[in-house]
């Protein structure tokens, strides 16, 4: 198997020792934090690894083909980037960087409304592929200036936000002052000053902003006045009658992210919604909760035939990705990998980390003897 990445860094755990020497320690800290006492983030990944395969050596076997259907459009491998809020802040440029590795890879970018670029340029690398994530507004006048927006980039798929009714108790963040652009404390500003490349590529392109949203926001926000505009434009609670004139408006396929239970599952499918990514935020608003896993095999077999069915949190290599696929997901989105990746290897940093994936996936698949990414259930082994 031909290695078409960087072989100093052949895993995502790399990338992330890589990317915390990179990168100021109030930004890695907010890349690689969960909420609480990050309970529900280890959980993810380690409930994720218990999943077992089963490889099948002696059938025919004619090769392994990565490519996945969803939504009518066929991708190269099935993982997308999830949505990562302030990725300029981890990584300057970071979500560009991500959309071009994505739109050259041919996987699905997803762009968040608090990222730190705009709906348009993020269309315009993709060629008006990149899906957008919407974290709902409490005006209905936003939220229909901001959808038709992602309408007008021509994106092919609205995400909507149904797992922050309120934004998660993240200790490290309030610690450190995060904020946009960040708080500059002595410690702060000590740590700027020990990343000497971060703080060039951040005087190159500028101080991050949360680039969607800025013709929306008051200027020189600190962390106080922040929080309370967060708080006073967006309500992350959803229910039917704010998700019904969604619909209505949004002539594209619409997915609702952050499902945990059977339950949330019907009521998207009720709802005329096209798919769902099962999700906990990367472990980053409940810390009580599941790990994304557990609920996914349930509702994938309950309600697979009816609606796509999508996974994130805990997800961070290939294995995993396979891991998800054979316990029912037809597709599979990664948000800190790839920030590890941007961030310890800058403008590489996308196309590597797409690479190791899949590779990675490629091998396992080979392994397994598992043709097509649609047979990975098969190979599912089953206590």
């Amino acid at each position: 198997m031909a290695i078409e990445f960087n072989s100093k860094y052949p895993s995502v755990d790399d990338l992330r020792t890589k990317a915390e020497k990179m990168i100021p320690k109030f930004a890695f800290e907010y890349l690689d934090g969960g909420c609480n006492e990050d309970v529900n983030l280890h959980r993810n990944t380690s409930e994720l690894r218990d999943v077992q395969l089963v490889p099948q050596y002696l059938r025919d076997f004619n090769g392994a083909s990565l490519k996945t259907k969803l939504f009518g459009i066929e991708y190269d491998a099935p993982f997308g980037i999830a949505p990562v809020g302030l990725q300029g802040l981890m990584w300057p440029n970071a979500p560009e960087i991500l959309a071009k590795a994505a739109h050259k890879h041919n996987v699905p970018f997803i762009l968040s409304t608090v990222t730190t670029t705009s709906i348009e340029r993020a269309a315009e690398l993709t060629e008006g592929k990149a899906w957008f994530q919407l974290y709902h507004p409490t005006e209905n006048r936003l939220r229909d200036d901001i959808i038709k927006r992602a309408a007008a980039a021509e994106c092919p798929v609205l995400v909507i936000l149904c797992d922050v009714p309120t934004f998660g108790f993240r200790p490290r963040d309030i610690r450190n002052g995060l904020a946009m652009p960040p708080k500059m404390s002595v410690k702060n500003i000590m740590q700027v000053l020990g990343k000497p490349k971060w703080a060039m590529n951040t005087l190159r392109y500028g101080q991050p902003n949360f680039a969607t949203l800025k013709p929306y926001m008051p200027k020189g926000l600190d962390l106080k006045q922040l929080g309370k505009f967060m708080n006073d434009t967006f309500s992350g609670r959803l229910n039917e009658e704010k998700i019904k004139p969604i619909r209505d408006m949004w002539k594209g396929k619409i997915v609702l992210k952050g499902v945990a239970s059977e339950e949330d599952a019907k009521e998207a499918i009720r709802l005329g919604l096209d798919g769902i990514i099962v999700s906990n935020h990367g472990g980053r608003q409940l810390d009580a909760g599941e790990s994304s896993i557990k609920p996914l095999a349930n509702i994938a077999a309950k309600y697979g035939d009816q609606i796509e069915v999508m996974m994130d949190s805990g997800v961070r290599s290939g294995p995993d990705v396979a891991r998800s696929l054979a316990s029912g997901a037809k597709f599979t989105f990664m948000g800190r990998s790839f920030m590890y990746g941007v961030s310890a290897l800058g403008n590489k940093g996308g196309d590597h980390t797409i690479s190791l994936l899949k590779t990675e996936l490629q091998q396992v698949m080979e392994q397994l003897c598992c043709e097509r990414v649609e047979d990975l259930p098969q190979h599912l082994f089953k206590k």
